[in-house]
């Protein structure tokens, strides 16, 4: 089994990446659903939410009220950090089930750890290749304004949330320029994954010849 960290800033074009490593054949494994999934109706990462902040985070369907919350945590860094000590250890738990079954199911698994937030929570050393999709802040600003509708203080206010393209680049192995058009970057994704399945065969071709 291979491991892909895969990151990047927001509106830097990652998720065209993750879709274009699903359609090649990795088992793309995406943190911020498994987020969702950790503090879900009925989960112990709800409860531990409910605990942390109030009941009244919890809305009448018995759903997290998700405005709510990132209303109080966005600008509390102490209650940003408490949130995340909840749901964190969740995803990571859920993270290493799904890479797990991909691997019993396939030795030759390539499994993509989609984390927005790779660098901010120190998993750059996870993995057997860390990837970075990278696009000039400006750049960013500018499709979160025309492509999701935030005003231009919304957009720069969760550009600058987010660690800086420094430490980004810092630790990664490969940096996929997300600045072009989405064909172009799903053309450099076709570049590494024939370079990480050159190295899955290499690797399993090793282990083969150690057990002969």
């Amino acid at each position: 089994m291979f491991r892909i960290g895969l990151t990047g800033g927001i509106a830097a074009g990652k998720s065209v990446a993750a879709r274009r490593l699903r359609e090649l054949g990795a088992v793309v494994i995406d943190h911020d659903l498994l987020a969702r999934e950790a503090v879900a109706p009925g989960s112990v990462g709800l409860a531990e939410v409910a605990e942390a902040f109030g009941e009244q985070m919890i809305a009448p369907d018995g759903a997290l009220d998700r405005p709510a919350l990132g209303r109080l945590v966005f600008d509390d860094p102490a209650a940003r950090e408490r949130l995340e000590r909840i749901v964190h250890p969740q995803v990571r738990r859920l993270a290493a089930e799904q890479e797990a079954a991909a691997g019993a199911a396939d030795p030759r698994a390539v499994v993509v750890h989609d984390v927005p937030l790779l660098v901010e929570t120190g998993q750059a050393e996870r993995f057997h290749l860390l990837a970075v999709v990278d696009a000039p802040a400006a750049q960013r600003v500018g499709r979160l304004v025309n492509g999701r509708s935030l005003t231009e203080a919304e957009a720069r206010s969760r550009v600058a949330a987010q660690a800086d393209d420094e430490e980004r680049l810092a630790v990664a192995d490969v940096v996929l320029d997300g600045a072009g058009t989405p064909d172009e970057l799903r053309a450099q994704v076709d570049e590494l994954w024939a370079r990480v399945a050159e190295e899955v065969e290499q690797e399993l071709a090793a282990e083969e010849d150690e057990r002969a």
